[in-house]
């Protein structure tokens, strides 16, 4: 080494370096958001955009289960299946007491109505719309409403219930003639009808007095 000659010492550039071996962290990261940005997009757009929902159409009082048929009919022949999924006609079992007779029946809870679950578009309405029988849709206008969830939930309940329900032919007020027991043949009012007991209060003139006497729903019959 001469003299006069000045010599460069090494200067560490600390910033400097430490920003190079940082630089690839951070475009790792940028390109794990991308990834996981592209990954959510991805999983977006291949969640189903399912838009079914249950509306009411109307039909004549008697002929749901014959427009019911054909609107199956139709769903089948013109290949609708992936728009109009299920056509139910909401009914509940009744036990019926009249005459002093028990029997089952299947009641509609809607007479005149349907209920169909379907993607609504300008296909699905037409199929649905024309088919015999049916003489339009419930909503506001021309536009179909659909049925809000609840709604729906408390028709199916209803039809899914596991005790029948029981109706009698008489009512409150009303004269009936008892056919059974000790008062057989008795003329008495109802006063008082207990559903869920199946019981009926019925008051009978005996001795020229009104005395309440609690029989079976079968034990009674209308006049």
């Amino acid at each position: 080494m001469t003299p006069g000659t000045e010599v460069e010492e090494p200067v560490e550039v600390e910033g400097e370096a430490a920003t190079e071996a940082e630089a690839p962290s951070a475009e790792a990261g940028e390109a794990s958001a991308a990834g996981e940005q592209t990954s959510s997009e991805e999983e977006a757009s291949a969640e189903p955009t399912d838009d079914r929902a249950w509306y009411v159409i109307h039909c004549y009082s008697g002929y749901e289960h014959k427009v019911k048929h054909n609107l199956e009919q139709r769903i089948e022949t013109m290949q609708m299946q992936d728009k109009i999924f299920q056509v139910v006609i909401p009914t509940e079992e009744e036990i019926e007491v009249k005459d002093g007779k028990r029997r089952t029946v299947e009641r509609r809870v809607f007479p005149g109505y349907i209920l169909v679950q379907m993607i609504m578009d300008d296909d699905s309405w037409y199929v649905v719309r024309n088919t015999p029988g049916v003489t339009g849709f419930v909503g506001m206008g021309n536009r179909p409403t659909p049925l809000r969830p609840e709604e729906v939930q408390a028709i199916m309940k209803r039809m899914e219930a596991e005790a029948p329900r029981i109706r009698v032919a008489f009512r409150r007020g009303e004269k009936v003639r008892i056919i059974d027991g000790p008062f057989n043949e008795f003329i008495g009012v109802v006063d008082e009808i207990d559903m869920e007991r199946a019981k009926v209060r019925v008051l009978v003139s005996f001795f020229g007095r009104d005395t309440p006497v609690e029989l079976d729903f079968l034990q009674v019959e209308k006049i």
